[in-house]
């Protein structure tokens, strides 16, 4: 008998990878299905994933960095993730799924869909690891993914009311509208957020009423979100929030009848930054 080959679907907490774990959860009855915990989830992504535990009939392994955020952020000398140094995603997602998987084969099946087959998620550079794309195979698009959620009867996740991407409640590619989201959703989060950033400008010796523009162009990330503190861009709440929604009404104009998380994704502005992260946000 040659060795077990394990089948592994990892979920991110978004629509995408969940729609997958259930369109999956007939075809391979094996699946193994995890969840990479930085700590640092929404509540909405936890409770999304206990309702999808109890749909795909089986448990989602939560997937644990032997360190956390706060080691990682003191190795890396205060430094907060960026786009250009995403020192969170290797070390808090990467990591643990790969020690998860160790040196056993096994199939990654991961949730890129038809209509964005150029986008990319995480494939294992390990030859042990071999990575499909049902959806891309199967044609399956956003409207496809929509009704899987529909027919099994999860829809969803809340977050979706405020918020384009699964991720860190900290996440730096969120947009300035879902900063302000997380403000009045979750205020104690957004204050755990602000506290780091002071404790990087305080250790660095940097004004906090600064202009952060010229900083980050040297390539140090000095706050969350691109050009100015959290505490300067809650200072524009009224500001952000007019932008946003005259986007979100020139995204419905476009489209009648779309869904509030697609018009949501449509919906940007001049302070806005469409990069997903490669593994979170699936």
């Amino acid at each position: 008998m040659g060795e077990v080959v394990r089948h592994i679907c990892g979920i991110s907490g978004g629509k995408d990878s969940s729609a997958l774990a259930v369109y999956l959860r007939g075809e391979v009855p094996e699946m193994e299905y995890f969840f990479c915990d930085t700590g640092a989830e929404l509540p909405e992504t936890y409770e999304y994933l206990t309702r999808l535990e109890a749909i795909l009939g089986k448990p989602i392994a939560r997937l644990n960095a032997s360190r956390g955020f706060d080691h990682w952020f003191e190795v890396f000398r205060g430094a907060l993730p960026s786009p250009q140094m995403r020192w969170c995603t290797k070390n808090m997602k990467i990591k643990p799924i790969e020690e998860w998987i160790g040196d056993a084969p096994a199939v990654s099946y991961v949730a890129i869909r038809a209509d964005e087959s150029n986008r990319k998620g995480y494939v294992s550079t390990k030859p042990n690891i071999k990575t499909l794309f049902p959806f891309i195979e199967d044609g399956v698009d956003h409207d496809g993914v929509m009704r899987i959620l529909q027919d099994a009867g999860i829809g969803l996740p809340e977050y979706y009311e405020w918020r384009t991407r699964s991720g860190c409640y900290f996440c730096f590619y969120q947009r300035k509208a879902e900063w302000i989201g997380l403000s009045e959703r979750h205020p104690e989060l957004f204050d755990r957020a602000v506290a780091i950033e002071q404790k990087v400008l305080q250790d660095a010796g940097v004004d906090g009423d600064a202009d952060f523009g010229d900083q980050a162009m040297r390539g140090r990330q000095y706050t969350w979100s691109g050009g100015e503190t959290l505490l300067q861009l809650r200072s524009r709440r009224d500001q952000i929030l007019e932008r946003h929604e005259a986007s979100l009404a020139r995204s419905n104009k476009s489209r009648t009848n779309v869904p509030l998380v697609e018009a949501l994704a449509d919906a940007l502005d001049e302070d806005d930054d469409t990069l997903p992260c490669t593994v979170c946000a699936l």
